[in-house]
């Protein structure tokens, strides 16, 4: 493999602004798959959204679980006819997708239980370097503890790495994240990617998330997308 694409995109919970009184994962899968990326990041997704994500973008699928999520039947069944009046009690996960590349690994870390559950979860790359990929939502409201949350990360990640290339990226939650041995690849306001072993080719850019068929903008956030050099 050449170069990597690493895209991270806060989903905002499977929402448009403004507001749409309906599911909009066939407009989110559409626009995921009309991007060039080899790995997508993914915060705020509804829990059932990983497969079908992964199937329209011809990809492999790995989530972890973050808050809200209890009574996963009744909060989807309602998420999905009105998730602009449920919002982030419709449950939600972060999401790995993968294209064009065997998985060899994927680990999970709990960052912290209170005041929301946050998790830091990865894969291995079978790409000849074992290159690492770690996706993560920072705490919310509060810019030191999300910076606790991204020091924790780095750390975990390194460990996992064990001096193999590693990314990290993610909502922040912080305007100015700072993880030690890692590189700043680019982001946009809270939305990042660090790297480490793998030089940056393109500092991260915003795509556009317009959809016309909605005359709206998906999500509340840029999707930002950067290339590294293996």
């Amino acid at each position: 493999m050449g170069g990597l694409r690493v895209l991270s995109w806060n989903l905002f919970h499977g929402r448009a602004l403004p507001d749409e009184p309906r599911e909009l994962l066939d407009e989110f899968a559409a626009m995921l798959a009309g991007w060039s990326w080899d790995v997508a990041l993914l915060q705020e997704c509804p829990p059932w959204w990983p497969a079908p994500l992964a199937g329209a973008c011809d990809a492999r699928a790995f989530a972890a679980l973050t808050s809200r999520n209890q009574l996963p039947a009744v909060r989807r069944a309602l998420a999905r006819r009105r998730p602009d009046v449920l919002r982030s009690s419709g449950g939600g996960c972060n999401a790995i997708l993968v294209r064009g590349c065997a998985v060899t690994a994927h680990a999970r870390l709990r960052l912290r239980a209170w005041p929301e559950r946050r998790v830091l979860h990865a894969v291995r790359l079978d790409d000849g370097h074992g290159t690492w990929l770690a996706n993560l939502h920072a705490s919310a409201h509060d810019e030191r503890r999300a910076q606790r949350d991204l020091d924790r990360a780095a750390t975990t990640v390194l460990r996992w790495a064990a001096g193999a290339p590693a990314v990290v990226g993610g909502d922040m939650n912080t305007r100015t994240p700072a993880l030690a041995g890692f590189e700043h690849a680019g982001g946009h306001v809270l939305d990042h990617v660090f790297a480490r072993g793998l030089p940056v080719v393109e500092t991260a850019r915003t795509l556009s998330r317009r959809c016309d068929a909605l005359d709206a903008n998906l999500s509340d956030h840029r999707p930002v997308i950067a290339r590294l050099r293996r």
